[in-house]
């Protein structure tokens, strides 16, 4: 069943669906199968990846380094709104998503595909990101979702393992240790296997970006981070590319256990899951620019802002990082990081993030005014008036009441 596709441009990462789902494809469709893989800082992920792919059948690979475009177009961005989603989660995978599928619409009209394919399951959130993405920038296209396929096969991990092992495709998953990982610069997530029970306590040997905290260095470490409207420019005085800063972060964080999350989120389907993330870059930027913001920016400004985050995360969250209302609500968050330009000087010490000094040009914050001291610009009985007009509402109330 062709359904007149020909030639297909699959998100390729190596792991187990993506790789099941290339000889899928060309057994169902009978097509030509070109896969894609975007570097977003999968490090050793994207080792060998071309020999799996043709090995496999597909008949060429893309494998395009999007590092600099995703840490300056999609992480600093969501840094810049201090998107957290859930009080919690940093999003590193709801941004991810968004580049990658811009890419594979790129692919898909340089070889004159017919169709663009995903390997997200359809009970997840990556579906709806991919296939928004899709829509937003060539609705045309044809999607096939293998998970969602009326063709498709398999109904668990496990038969796709051996569906793999009957075609001698290398996997990184077994089913004794089935879990899944995800890794970008600005993260790594794990799902599966026994982290699908929220009382379990994940096992050590998941980790790879952190170490634990009972296992970090001794003493803390102190690093600076400067920031120009809002964006992070330079660690410890030396200005570096967005990648480079965040496998720099990355690097100093994780070795003082910084960044693990443990949470149960609401996914955009319905359901609850249970995640584990380590973001350690991540997470000391985003202290280190509220730090300057702390100092920077107007508090109606800021409290108007604060009051827009659920909203971002939640738009991130959801995959509609191309829609109008995100790309009206990214031009207000801007417009409020135009005097975010600092350095914040943070404590790093077994899983503990400190922000223990900031400053800036554009500070706001005016020691003369704050002192607890004798000073020459502030009449502390102008408060007296000001306490009776904010009161006078609470004073009504209660003679009402009498």
């Amino acid at each position: 069943m062709s359904r007149g596709i020909k030639k297909v441009v699959l998100a390729y990462s190596g792991g187990l669906d993506t790789s099941v789902i290339v000889r899928w494809l060309i057994e169902t469709y009978k097509c030509e199968v070109i896969c894609y893989a975007a570097d977003v800082g999968q490090k050793e992920e994207l080792t060998g990846l071309k020999e799996k792919a043709i090995h496999t059948g597909a008949s060429k690979i893309y494998i395009d380094d999007l590092r600099e475009e995703f840490a300056r177009d999609f992480v600093f961005p969501a840094l810049r709104a201090n998107a957290i989603y859930e009080g919690t989660y940093l999003l590193g995978t709801s941004l991810a998503r968004p580049l990658i599928a811009k890419r594979q619409i790129e692919i898909a009209k340089k070889e004159k595909a017919d169709a663009v394919c995903h390997g997200a399951t359809g009970k997840g959130n990556d579906q709806v990101r991919f296939e928004l993405t899709y829509y937003a920038l060539n609705p045309s296209i044809k999607i096939i979702a293998a998970w969602k396929d009326d063709n498709w096969i398999f109904d668990s991990r496990e038969s796709m393992i051996d569906y793999a092992k009957k075609y001698k495709i290398p996997i990184p998953l077994t089913k004794a240790k089935p879990y899944s990982a995800d890794r970008n610069l600005l993260h790594i997530s794990h799902e599966g296997g026994i982290l699908e029970d929220p009382w379990a306590e994940p096992p050590e040997n998941i980790f790879v970006l952190t170490k634990s905290p009972e296992k970090a260095p001794d003493r803390p470490t102190y690093v600076e981070i400067d920031f120009q409207k809002g964006n992070p420019v330079a660690i410890n005085g030396k200005k570096i590319s967005p990648a480079k800063l965040m496998d720099t972060i990355n690097l100093i964080a994780g070795n003082n256990g910084i960044g693990r999350v443990d949470m149960v989120e609401n996914r955009f389907v319905g359901m609850k899951s249970r995640g584990v993330y380590e973001t350690p870059g991540g997470t000391v930027l985003w202290a280190a620019h509220r730090a300057v913001e702390s100092i920077t920016m107007d508090r109606e400004v800021m409290m108007m802002r604060d009051s827009l985050i659920p909203k971002y995360a939640q738009l991130a969250y959801n995959g509609f990082w191309y829609a109008p209302e995100m790309q009206t609500l990214q031009a207000y968050i801007d417009a409020t990081q135009e005097n975010v330009t600092g350095t914040a000087r943070m404590k790093l010490y077994k899983g503990n993030c400190i922000v223990v000094g900031r400053k800036s040009p554009h500070s706001l914050y005016s020691e003369s005014f704050a002192t607890f001291e004798k000073d020459q610009v502030y009449n502390q009985k102008d408060a007296i008036g000001f306490i009776k007009l904010n009161g006078l509402r609470l004073i009504i109330q209660k003679m009402l009441k009498k």
